[in-house]
């Protein structure tokens, strides 16, 4: 078999998705996405999040999860929503979370403390940091195979998904959950109203039939053009 000098299979251009979850304001259900992949509708534009209900996979009791998800941003719920949908996941299985912006209405109000009061308290940090939504999933979920964060320039999608295919073309994993998050944009950065508020989790995998996705494929241009691939190929 050959290979290249980044150990990387040079035959080896496909990844597999053997499940996938989604969830954003103002689609409920998957008929609504389908209508979304079909741009018959679209993803609203707000602060709502997803309610966190469930139970299953926590490791957390209840009423401890109660208080750990009231703190949480859109962008860390939307994570903890679609990764549950995915579960269960291998105990190697590690997380590869991507974003444009981040916990972007934490640092919103940062920002506001400095050009206020002249100064930040120390508390403000709490949860402001790139990889907050993995890490409190993982939290919440016992997942410890740890997790990589990536916040890719120039809304380039395709390298956080290289990122998290390059471990399986190498050999080095069998499995990784990627997740794609970005949260509502406040009016503060109009600059930054390129993507609506929305997230995915997908299971990828090279040893698994599923739905294909080729590493040249059009579909990695966007997050949006890659989860409308996944509905359009996969129902």
């Amino acid at each position: 078999m050959s290979q290249s000098n980044s150990g990387i299979d040079a035959r080896a251009k496909e990844i597999y998705i053997s499940r996938f979850a989604s969830w954003a304001p103002g689609l409920s259900d998957q008929s609504a996405w389908l209508d979304w992949a079909g741009e018959k509708c679209q993803i609203e534009n707000t602060g709502e999040s997803p309610s966190l209900d469930f139970t299953e996979w926590l490791q957390l009791n209840p009423k401890d999860f109660a208080l750990f998800k009231r703190r949480q941003s859109q962008i860390s719920r939307m994570t903890l929503q679609v990764l549950y949908q995915i579960m269960p996941i291998g105990q190697e299985t590690k997380i590869v979370f991507v974003s444009f912006r981040g916990e972007i209405q934490q640092q919103l109000k940062i920002n506001r403390m400095l050009i206020e009061d002249e100064d930040i308290s120390p508390a403000a940090f709490s949860q402001s940091v790139f990889n907050t939504p993995p890490a409190l999933a993982s939290i919440a979920f016992g997942l410890d195979a740890g997790y990589t964060a990536v916040y890719p320039g120039g809304g380039c999608f395709k390298t956080g998904f290289l990122t998290a295919a390059t471990p399986l073309l190498t050999g080095d994993a069998q499995e990784i959950a990627l997740v794609y998050a970005d949260e509502f944009c406040p009016a503060e950065y109009k600059c930054r109203q390129d993507h609506k508020p929305f997230a995915f989790a997908a299971l990828l995998k090279t040893i698994e039939p599923g739905i294909s996705i080729s590493l040249d494929h059009d579909s990695l241009d966007s997050p949006e053009s890659f989860l409308r691939n996944l509905y359009i190929n996969g129902t």
